[in-house]
């Protein structure tokens, strides 16, 4: 059976300087409330990555699901960032890691 997660690559806007306290307890809250409904697989800032700010790997029953999720993430709800999303195919060892 194939499993799917959705990687949210949160990028930069022009704005993202101008990100304040409020904005940040705004998606820190989102995210909890996510990995609360058990959305959420890993999540965290990412350094490194000129223009990225972070990621977000969603456990959702799909693609649409995930989208839907990126929409409402206030970073990119506000306008501070934009976003991208990537479907990844678990490889593990229930599946011989796709072999």
């Amino acid at each position: 059976m194939e499993k799917w997660l959705y990687v949210m690559m949160i990028k930069r806007g022009k704005s993202y300087n101008r990100v304040t306290k409020a904005v940040i307890t705004r998606h820190v809250e989102n995210l909890r409330n996510l990995d609360a409904e058990g959305k959420i697989e890993l999540c965290g800032p990412l350094k490194g990555y000129p223009g990225v700010a972070g990621m977000v790997i969603f456990k959702t029953q799909s693609r649409e699901e995930a989208e839907a999720l990126c929409r409402l993430e206030p970073l990119v709800a506000e306008g501070y960032a934009t976003c991208t999303l990537a479907a990844l195919q678990v490889a593990d060892k229930e599946n011989n890691y796709l072999l």
